[in-house]
């Protein structure tokens, strides 16, 4: 004998279940058309030309026990080759080298087409802070760059 009182889910359950199986391509369209922030404004450092680019507008993060932002630094002119170390940070002044060696943090990483940074921050932005970016080339000679950081990065 048949089932006459079905229910809600008897009824649409292969709907959901086939709802349910379309929400990863959603995330997968999300993930392979990201949205950034416009690039700042290249500066020279000796011979490499850099433009910033903020990964996001968000408050900066905890990342190895020190407060981070993430930017992809493009570099326009100037081989990466050349780069032996280089780092980033948020405040008021660049820090010492030796604080920037102290952990991974700050270190610029990546390839040819650009490099990565989680750059060392305070928990809050102020505008006083600017982004500080220190690179060293084989010869020894350190070249250090500032930009102002944006009032929209500031809004939190």
């Amino acid at each position: 004998m048949a089932v006459t009182n079905s229910s809600f889910w008897l009824k649409n359950k292969y709907k959901l279940s086939g709802l349910i199986l379309l929400l990863p391509l959603l995330f997968l369209y999300q993930s392979l058309t990201p949205t950034f922030p416009p690039a700042w404004q290249a500066q020279q450092l000796g011979e490499f030309s850099i433009a910033p680019l903020p990964l996001n507008l968000n408050a900066p993060y905890v990342h190895h026990d020190d407060y981070v932002k993430d930017f992809m630094l493009v570099f326009e002119k100037g081989e990466i080759a050349n780069i032996r170390q280089g780092y980033a940070n948020i405040g008021t002044q660049a820090l010492p080298i030796a604080d920037l060696q102290r952990s991974e943090n700050g270190i610029l990483h990546g390839n040819k087409h650009g490099q990565h940074v989680h750059a060392i921050a305070s928990e809050k932005l102020t505008s006083a802070d600017s982004l500080w970016i220190s690179i060293e080339n084989w010869q020894g000679e350190w070249q250090v760059g500032k930009w102002p950081l944006p009032a929209d990065i500031l809004v939190q």
